[in-house]
């Protein structure tokens, strides 16, 4: 709840305010304890300093197997902790190989100790030094790289491409996890974004437009397995309209990007609203492709539909970039 304090003059030079006993108590400040300041705009964010270096979390895994059991691992990693202690009165075998497979898949995690009863596991990053600017640029790349080559794939019957696009997927989710780890970082504390040189608002737009880009690789995926199932590549027709499609799909996402990248707020708006224009033109060519599809047997015609609805979906990602760009350039109030 919040509370009003009036700010009063001492020695002649020095404004001061105190701060809520209940707050102190809570945080455990006392007389001597330092705290820091951090200036937002308009705002003073006051916190306490702490003298540990790095944050620690147990989890209690008794009875966890599998996907839940990497999901949890998963969660304490983006949740922040730096050490990770998973406890049960006996960690079995099949929790230890899922818990190093958890570990591999996440950016900077290695098993520190293993003993009967817990796994500790520890992040090796300096957060200060990672960039959630950079993360999301390369999920950039990988997604819109991914979605080309399910494409081709489908058109050359390329077996091999297909499946090297549905293993990148696992570097976009590694990336998106770094993101939303550092995301997370930045709402906790003020020190996390000011070590980033970026404002909270931006880490949160950077964060929007990274799981719409996940979204897009998780599509771009879905082609690459519905091209394993189709046997002969569609005819010449289909695969050429299949082609423009993604090019402007590619196009949507590129400009959207870039407008959330853009330094300057004009060429911001400029990109982004050319993107949302471009996904209306889209849905226009996805029916048209359609009605190509209505004169192919009912099963082929079906796997078919389903790349154009994932071609078209990865344009509506773009477009809610294109969304979140037009909000960073917008004024702030």
């Amino acid at each position: 709840m919040a509370e009003t304090r009036k700010v009063q003059v001492t020695g002649g030079s020095t404004f001061t305010v105190s701060i809520p006993k209940d707050w102190a108590t809570d945080n455990d400040v006392e007389a001597g304890s330092r705290v820091v300041f951090h200036p937002e705009e308009d705002s003073l964010v006051l916190t306490p300093v702490s003298d540990e270096e790095r944050t620690e979390g147990s989890l209690e895994v008794s009875g966890l197997q599998g996907e839940e059991l990497r999901r949890a691992v998963m969660t304490m990693y983006v949740s922040g902790f730096d050490v990770i202690s998973l406890q049960a009165d006996r960690i079995t075998t099949d929790q230890r190989r899922t818990i190093r497979q958890a570990t591999q898949s996440l950016v900077g995690l290695e098993v520190l100790e293993e003993t009967g009863d817990r796994v500790v596991v520890r992040d090796l990053l300096d957060s200060s030094e990672l960039s959630i600017h950079n993360a999301v640029d390369r999920m950039r790349l990988i997604a819109s790289s991914m979605l080309g080559d399910a494409v081709e794939a489908l058109a050359t019957d390329d077996a091999d491409l297909a499946e090297d696009v549905i293993q990148r997927d696992d570097d976009v989710d590694r990336l998106y996890m770094v993101v939303s780890r550092i995301f997370r970082a930045t709402l906790r504390s003020p020190t996390a974004a000011e070590e980033l040189g970026l404002p909270r608002e931006v880490c949160f737009d950077y964060h929007s437009s990274a799981r719409q880009l996940e979204r897009v690789a998780d599509h771009a995926t879905k082609i690459a397995h519905l091209s394993l199932e189709i046997e002969t590549a569609p005819p010449e027709e289909v695969v050429d309209s299949l082609r423009e499609l993604h090019e402007a799909a590619a196009e949507v996402i590129d400009n959207a990007m870039a407008a959330l990248f853009a330094d300057e707020n004009d060429e911001a708006i400029r990109l982004a609203n050319r993107a949302r224009e471009q996904v209306q033109d889209i849905d226009g060519s996805a029916r048209e492709i359609d009605e190509l599809l209505r004169d192919f047997d009912p099963a082929r015609a079906q796997l078919l539909g389903l790349i154009v609805d994932s071609l078209s979906r990865s344009a509506d990602y773009g477009g809610n970039v294109a969304e979140t760009a037009l909000q960073k350039a917008a004024p702030t109030p």
